[in-house]
């Protein structure tokens, strides 16, 4: 649902710049195809906070092209971006969630803050809150 594939393209310097289909305003780089990948999910998670600074919907990931190479993002980041759709599709902002849920705006930014860490936990109780509920699903690596 949201596993991007992003692609390598040799640039002009040493190094690979980094793209995603899905994710336009995806911009990343490495020094190597190893680095670039452990890069991708920084650039993945930048790219979604345009997303919510934009206030727009974040697209779910189309199916990887031959060549491309597919990131999993952290199982706290699909949920953040469950919550922030889920808010998009209800015309709901952050101010809103804050007062549905009873907590300081600090609080309820960090909830759809892609570069912040937060506990599962409280993702959870605002999804709850929404009338969902997170469901995980472990599959082979």
């Amino acid at each position: 649902m949201y596993n991007y594939a992003i692609r390598f393209e040799q640039d002009s310097a040493p190094g690979l710049a980094v793209f995603c289909r899905d994710l336009p305003e995806l911009n990343s780089y490495g020094d190597d195809k190893e680095h670039a990948i452990s890069e991708a999910v920084d650039a993945i998670e930048t790219t979604l906070s345009i997303y919510v600074d934009q206030r727009r919907a974040i697209p779910e990931a189309s199916a990887p092209q031959p060549g491309e190479q597919v990131i999993y993002l952290p199982a706290v980041t699909v949920a953040k971006i469950v919550l922030w759709n889920e808010m998009m599709a209800r015309d709901m902002r952050k101010a809103d969630l804050c007062r549905l849920l009873g907590l300081a705006q600090t609080q309820g930014d960090r909830l759809v803050d892609f570069l912040h860490t937060s506990k599962m936990e409280a993702i959870e109780k605002a999804l709850a809150a929404l009338g969902k509920r997170l469901e995980v699903s472990v599959l082979a690596a």
